[in-house]
């Protein structure tokens, strides 16, 4: 498998960012990808609730779907679209942070909406609260593909590793985590929180990440840390992207999942818990 990722800075214009996409994508198949990965939010990065809600589609209007949909035909590759921000018709008006993941001929083979929400207080000056514009999915999503099977997640799903076990435990020999973390929690626990979610599981980790200061032209400027990573099942990182917006691909062996697993087959085992 040549997974590819893509590390973007999107804007907060979701016409704009299928160029840069589609560009990068078109990149990583020159690299001779067969799997190509976006980060979280490719259509838009913006923090003006009313501004998304404006200029964001549903599912079967967004075109950066379609052009993606389209992208991985024309190649004949496999896509994991991070994710997109969605219209929904939620009747809070939230909307949806979903993940799709696309097969050679265009078709969306899974999908997966975030569960877990960003409501953090970073510092004095940096707060989010996702759940107030997006409503959580509910549902956790394994996909059969070629190379095995592939367990989805986004951004601040990484710190909770029940949802990653119970994917391994369901058949998942790599997880994708596509992201857009702050700098600051990015460079204090994006490595090791990775490196902590391959080893616990077993799994692959693939996570295409949004780096930079992402444009807007309503509302603040937006900033990720970058440094999209891809993580073997024994915990070495190989691939760290650093900050640059760019296209990188790497050979994963999905067989390596096994051996990790059995040399220390922590995911099949459960413990029988005494005491208080």
């Amino acid at each position: 498998m040549r997974a590819g990722l893509l590390q973007l800075t999107s804007s907060d214009d979701p016409e704009e960012n299928i160029e840069q996409t589609r560009d990068l994508l078109s990149d990583a198949v020159r690299l001779r990808a067969d799997f190509v990965a976006t980060p979280e939010v490719t259509n838009c990065v913006s923090m003006d609730r009313a501004w998304q809600r404006s200029v964001l589609r549903p599912e079967a209007r967004d075109p950066v779907l379609a052009a993606l949909r389209a992208d991985a035909a024309d190649h004949g590759i496999w896509l994991l679209i991070g994710s997109l921000a969605l219209r929904t018709a939620d009747p809070e008006g939230r909307l949806a942070n979903r993940s799709f993941l696309i097969d050679p001929k265009g078709r969306i083979i899974a999908r997966y909406d975030k569960i877990h929400m960003f409501d953090v207080a970073v510092d004095e000056t940096e707060t989010y609260r996702e759940s107030a514009g997006y409503r959580p999915g509910t549902r956790a999503t394994v996909a059969d593909t070629p190379w095995g099977k592939i367990g989805l997640t986004i951004c601040y799903d990484l710190r909770f590793p029940a949802l990653h076990r119970k994917l391994a435990q369901a058949g998942a020999d790599i997880l994708t985590v596509p992201s857009a973390f702050s700098p600051v929690t990015g460079a204090a626990h994006w490595e090791v929180l990775l490196r902590a979610r391959a080893i616990e599981t077993g799994c692959w980790i693939i996570a295409p990440a949004q780096t930079g200061t992402h444009p807007a032209r309503v509302g603040r400027e937006r900033r990720t840390y970058g440094h999209s990573m891809v993580v073997a099942p024994w915990g070495e990182v190989v691939l760290d992207a650093g900050t640059a917006r760019d296209a990188h691909v790497v050979e994963i062996d999905p067989r390596l999942a096994a051996e990790a697993r059995a040399r220390v087959p922590a995911i099949y085992t459960q413990p029988d818990w005494h005491g208080p």
